[in-house]
């Protein structure tokens, strides 16, 4: 009957070691940054490892009122290509995590790929 205590408290140690490695797999991405251009670097966007937009640089010569649409589409492109860095990033990390953790086959973290 009580046969599964020590397996109990062998899975409670892996999930506090689990959400230990999490917190610290968070804070590590709060401190990274990635960053993408568009446009051959007429835009360029940084994004957190928590996939938060930081800073849109436009270079001045794109800024004229006939290219407008351009502008656009370029801030565009490189908000999501920032975003997509920052998600492959944060996906690494959380696969790198689950690795290191031996969890079982189907087991993914948040974040992680499915």
């Amino acid at each position: 009957m009580f046969g599964n205590l020590g397996n109990l408290a062998q899975l409670l140690r892996q999930a506090k070691e689990m959400q230990q490695r999490l917190g610290e797999v968070q804070q590590r991405l709060a401190g990274i940054t990635v960053e993408a251009s568009a446009g051959g670097g007429m835009v360029t966007v940084v994004a957190s490892g928590h996939q938060e937009i930081l800073s849109v640089k436009i270079d001045p010569s794109v800024v004229k009122a006939e290219e407008v649409e351009l502008l656009e589409e370029l801030v565009l492109s490189a908000v999501n290509a920032a975003r997509r860095k920052a998600e492959a990033l944060a996906r690494a990390e959380m696969s790198g995590l689950a690795q290191q953790l031996d969890l079982p086959e189907g087991f993914n973290l948040p974040g992680s790929s499915p």
